[in-house]
């Protein structure tokens, strides 16, 4: 008959693996996510350049839906108001991007990011920033929504400097009515200066979720075939450690009759 200790942990092996298959299947749901975001992306990629206004509408906000899609705006970049963002890195380079808000005939403003700078020792800030061109320029580039890093407040510009590019953040300190993303530049005219580096596109794959929904169901397999391997195993040691006892006790209980 099983005992309170062994019942305990038959339980307990049954709570881990039902912790296991609900770890799978929240990889499997992040993986059904991943591929609905990578069909959004891709359709963007294929889509036409359009100005920003038409892209997102009056409310300004770049979502999810609009990530990576080409948009093109017109404006005076105010350097005035530009931003280098620290502690970026492209390609697994560390380096330096300049944000620039580009303002707009209508009164808003967008964040343009310029660019990337890569560190070229262990300075804090880049050796030279390109300055922005006089007069009117056209930027195409791709849609980003504002970057968040959950309780940090690295979108919040201090003496210049950023980590995250965020545009309600951006306008608190700016003073501008800014749109709710960011414009990452392909391209500009006139042309941008050859100091800046570009940036990567997307990265559209299903990425580690299915392997890792795998790993997860392999681990309750184990788990629940353990149980079931003890639960057979238990009864028979239990009854041969009972034996041994027998046998060691005889003997003993012989030697008394002879005496």
């Amino acid at each position: 008959m099983m005992n309170i200790r062994w019942i305990t942990a038959a339980l307990g092996v049954l709570v881990l693996a039902a912790v296991c298959v609900a770890l799978g299947r929240w990889q499997l749901h992040r993986l059904d996510e991943r591929k609905a975001r990578n069909e959004v992306t891709r359709s963007n990629l294929a889509a036409q350049p359009a100005p920003l206004d038409q892209i997102v509408g009056p409310q300004g906000v770049v979502g999810d839906q609009h990530a990576w899609r080409t948009a093109i705006v017109t404006g005076r970049y105010d350097a005035s108001k530009q931003i280098v963002l620290k502690y970026r890195n492209v390609q697994d380079k560390p380096g330096f991007e300049i944000v620039t808000p580009l303002m707009l005939p209508d009164g808003k403003a967008v964040l343009v990011d310029r660019g990337f700078i890569a560190r070229q020792s262990s300075e804090l800030m880049p050796l030279h920033v390109p300055a922005v061109p006089s007069g009117e320029v056209t930027v195409t580039g791709r849609l980003q929504r504002s970057e968040r890093g959950g309780s940090t407040t690295g979108g919040t510009p201090d003496n210049g400097t950023a980590r995250l590019i965020n545009g309600p953040d951006f306008a608190k300190v700016l003073g501008l009515n800014l749109y709710d993303g960011y414009v990452q530049i392909t391209k500009q005219d006139p042309a941008n200066d050859p100091a800046f580096g570009g940036f990567p596109g997307p990265e559209i794959d299903d990425g580690p979720h299915f392997f890792y929904a795998l790993q997860w169901f392999f681990f309750a397999l184990l788990a629940i075939g353990g149980l079931v391997y003890f639960t057979k195993t238990g009864g028979r040691s239990d009854k041969s450690e009972s034996s041994d006892s027998d046998a060691v006790e005889q003997p003993a209980a012989h030697a008394g009759a002879a005496d």
